[in-house]
């Protein structure tokens, strides 16, 4: 208890692991409550529960609170799966994708992922995971990073091609993106420009918490 008052002076780290894949994790206090860093970035709770909520509150929660099945790429700490669950009221299934088991093992210790029934997690990669998966989604959550990388698949038009057939009549995409630079500015811009606006309805909203910029697409019919 002391630690969560102090972390409203200073940030207290309470655990901090090598990962393969991630390179360094550190669960840390701050301002009063637990969050999950990369080693610049991030990645669970905190600024990024207040970026995905934003975009969960533009979809809609009255529409969320209806759908059946929601797929979560890029699980982290699962602090949008909370913001679905404890706050959305979302009583469906959610399956999660994380590629890295032990970002996993520090959820399920920490934020208590391993408690929350109606969510299965997938140990894969979310490009694989989406080229296998038979399932339909209503909504689906990209929001895949290497500490401040964005992996290239992410913008190829195979997986953008993919992502939407998996949108079932009326599903939405939720793609959480960073701008570092001019060049992200130019990716982000043509990947809006290319897609196409007769069967998807597709908007930008940007800059939240300085360097994110939200992607909403919504499928016609």
């Amino acid at each position: 208890m002391l630690k969560k008052v102090l972390s409203y002076l200073i940030p207290i780290n309470i655990h901090r692991v090598k990962s393969a894949l991630s390179k360094s994790l550190e669960v840390t206090w701050a301002n009063g409550e637990l969050v999950l860093d990369s080693e610049n970035a991030n990645y669970s709770y905190g600024s990024l529960q207040r970026i995905l909520r934003l975009g969960l509150k533009n979809i809609g929660f009255d529409k969320i609170i209806r759908m059946d099945h929601i797929l979560v790429l890029g699980v982290a700490g699962g602090s949008v799966v909370k913001t679905l669950v404890d706050e959305i009221k979302f009583s469906g299934r959610i399956t999660g994708v994380e590629i890295d088991p032990e970002i996993i093992k520090l959820s399920n210790h920490y934020f208590k992922l391993d408690e929350i029934q109606q969510l299965e997690i997938v140990i894969d990669d979310a490009f694989e995971f989406v080229l296998k998966t038979k399932e339909k989604y209503d909504l689906i959550i990209i929001d895949i990073f290497q500490d401040t990388t964005m992996p290239n698949f992410l913008y190829e038009n195979y997986f953008t091609n993919r992502i939407c057939y998996l949108l079932k009549s009326k599903g939405f995409v939720l793609f959480n993106t960073m701008l570092l630079n001019e060049q992200h500015n130019r990716r982000n811009e043509k990947y809006l420009s290319d897609f196409c606006t007769t069967k998807y309805s597709i908007k930008s909203i940007p800059r939240i918490e300085i360097h994110n910029e939200l992607i909403v697409i919504e499928k016609r019919d």
